[in-house]
Order: C-alpha cells, then sequence, then structure tokens
C-alpha cells in the first residue's frame, strides 16, 4: 500500500508536471538574481548539525527568486536557495518565506519583497540532538523585490535554528550580494540547486520528506 506522504509527494509532482508543461526550463521560481557571499557561523546552542555548530566562513553561492513568477510589485513567495563549498564539497539549502511562529512556521507566505520575508527550510532536517528547522532574516536594508534588486545591495540575513516547535536560535550570519554582468547589471543563473543530492554536513533528512520532495525533484532534474 502505498503511505500517505509518498502518494502526496506524487500528487505534488503531478502537479509540477503539468506546470513544467508549460515552462519547461523552471516551472517555478523562473527568474531571479544570482548572490554570492559567506555564511559566517559563530557557534552557540548546540543545533545537532555540524555544519552550524562549529565556527568558520564558508563561502556561498544563492539565487533568490519568487514562487510563481508574479510582476515584481505583486506578493509572491520569496525563495532562496543557497549553495554552500563546505570541506565535503556543495551542500544546498532551500529555504522559502514562512510564518515564525509555530504553525505559521510550516505554511507558506507571500511578499512583495525580500526583506520583509521570513524564510524557512519548511520542513526539518535530521541533526543528531533531534528534528532542526533552518530559518533566516534580514538584520540589515531591504534589498527590494527579486525583479528589481538593485546592483548595489548588500543583504545582510541572521541564520538560525529551531526544533519544530521550539524557539529560534541564532547560529550565524549570511552576507550576500548580487553578481554583476559585464554591463554593471544584476544577473541570474543556470545554476539547479537539489538539497537531496547535496546535503548538509552532519544533517540527514526524514524518509516522510524526501517522500514528499523525491519525485518533484526528480522531474526538475530531467
Amino acid at each position: 500500500m502505498m503511505r500517505p506522504t509518498s502518494a502526496l509527494g506524487r500528487l505534488f509532482a503531478a502537479g509540477f508536471a503539468a506546470v513544467k508543461a508549460v515552462r519547461p526550463d523552471r516551472p517555478i521560481h523562473p527568474q531571479g538574481v544570482l548572490l554570492s557571499g559567506a555564511l559566517e557561523v559563530a557557534g552557540g546552542p548546540a543545533s545537532g548539525i555540524a555544519l552550524l555548530d562549529s565556527p568558520g566562513i564558508t563561502p556561498v553561492t544563492a539565487r533568490l527568486s519568487r514562487s510563481a513568477g508574479f510582476p515584481p510589485g505583486w506578493p509572491d513567495v520569496i525563495g532562496l536557495a543557497l549553495r554552500l563549498d563546505t570541506d565535503d564539497g556543495a551542500a544546498d539549502l532551500l529555504l522559502a518565506s514562512t510564518g515564525w511562529r509555530v504553525p505559521g512556521r510550516f505554511a507558506l507566505t507571500m511578499h512583495r519583497t525580500a526583506g520583509a520575508a521570513r524564510l524557512t527550510s519548511l520542513m526539518p532536517y535530521r541533526g543528531s540532538n533531534g528534528p532542526v528547522l533552518l530559518g533566516a532574516r534580514t538584520a540589515g536594508t531591504d534589498p527590494g523585490a527579486p525583479g528589481r534588486f538593485r546592483p548595489d545591495a548588500r543583504w545582510d540575513l541572521e541564520l538560525l535554528w529551531a526544533a519544530p516547535r521550539g524557539s529560534w536560535q541564532r547560529c550565524g550570519t549570511l552576507r550576500l550580494a548580487p553578481v554583476l554582468d559585464a554591463g554593471g547589471r544584476v544577473q541570474d543563473t543556470p545554476l539547479r540547486f537539489d538539497p537531496l543530492l547535496n546535503v548538509l554536513p552532519g544533517a540527514g533528512t526524514y524518509a516522510w520528506t524526501r517522500a514528499l520532495r523525491e519525485h518533484s525533484y526528480r522531474l526538475a532534474r530531467r
């Protein structure tokens, strides 16, 4: 008998496939902004994920985007995909705009600008101390909407973790800036992010979270 999470995952994939028929390249998050910078981890209360518990600086390549691809002035689900250049290789982390408290942190929200959004991993990682949600929120100036990102913008975010129903604990800072083309314009990237293939060091996944996502991710890789 098919497990409920696997059945739901296949349902998500069917919807994803329908959108992919119209947008074959990027069904969701069709346009974005390429960013680069670093994750600075100060160390603190142990999350149970090695990358977040030891002080250090990790280079980051990122893509900020809007999920549905609505015009920049419209509210949309904000997405931030991160690729961390760790000692163990590339590690991908996907964050989306959600609520911040329980139960809102498990529901997507829509915003006009990146700085107005609170971003979370939505589903937990398996840490050595139990399930861990990751989150980020703007710590400085709002850089604006993904479609109107300023070339001179500097985007600083707090990186935090929490147990699914626990309080947020700060573990580091993300410092990002847009990558410009030869004409000094903000550019996008063809880079694809996949947290199921490029896992965070010391962070496992739960079978139910993989079952929800793996069918859609398999379609996205084609």
